[in-house]
C-alpha cells in the first residue's frame, strides 16, 4: 500500500529541508577554516597549522587533513615549512563568511542578546541561515539602527 499523495509531498518537503542542512554542514568546516586563516593572517601576518589547531582546539593532524581538503577545493595553498595562504576563492569565501557572521551577530544584539552570547551563537547560525533570511536580518538591523 502506497502512502497518500499529500504524505509524499510532506515527505519530499521534509527531505528537502534535511538536504539543505546537510549541505550547510558540508560547507561549515571550510568556512570556519578560511575565516580563521584570514583572521590570523590579518592579525599576525601568517596562519600556521599549530595556530589553527590551538584556536580550534583540535590536533595538528586534524588541521592538516582539513587543509588538504581545502587545497583540493582550491581555497588554500601551502608550501613545506611555511604558512597557509588563501587563494582568491578562499579570500572571497572568508569575506562572505565574515559578513554573514557579522549580520547574524548584529541581528542578535538588536534583539537584546548580549554581545558575547551573540558572537558565540552567530558562529553556529551563520552557516544555516538562507540568503533570504540573512537579508531580512540585515534589514531589521538597519531599521533598528535608524530608530535609535
Amino acid at each position: 500500500m502506497c502512502p497518500p499523495d499529500d504524505l509524499n509531498a510532506e515527505a519530499r518537503r521534509h527531505a528537502e529541508r534535511f538536504q539543505r542542512v546537510r549541505e550547510a554542514h558540508q560547507t561549515e568546516l571550510a568556512e570556519d577554516y578560511v575565516e580563521l586563516i584570514a583572521h590570523l593572517i590579518e592579525e599576525t601576518g601568517e596562519a600556521r597549522v599549530v595556530d589553527l589547531a590551538g584556536w580550534l582546539g583540535v590536533t595538528n593532524a586534524t588541521v592538516n587533513n582539513t587543509i588538504q581538503r581545502l587545497q583540493r577545493d582550491g581555497l588554500v595553498t601551502t608550501k613545506p615549512y611555511r604558512s597557509i595562504f588563501l587563494t582568491d576563492a578562499g579570500r572571497e569565501l572568508a569575506e562572505q563568511s565574515r559578513k554573514r557572521h557579522d549580520i547574524v551577530r548584529e541581528f542578535l544584539i538588536a534583539l537584546g542578546v548580549d554581545s558575547q552570547t551573540a558572537d558565540i551563537d552567530a558562529e553556529g547560525i551563520e552557516h544555516h541561515v538562507s540568503s533570504a533570511t540573512l537579508k531580512a536580518f540585515a534589514k531589521f538591523v538597519n531599521k533598528a539602527r535608524r530608530s535609535t
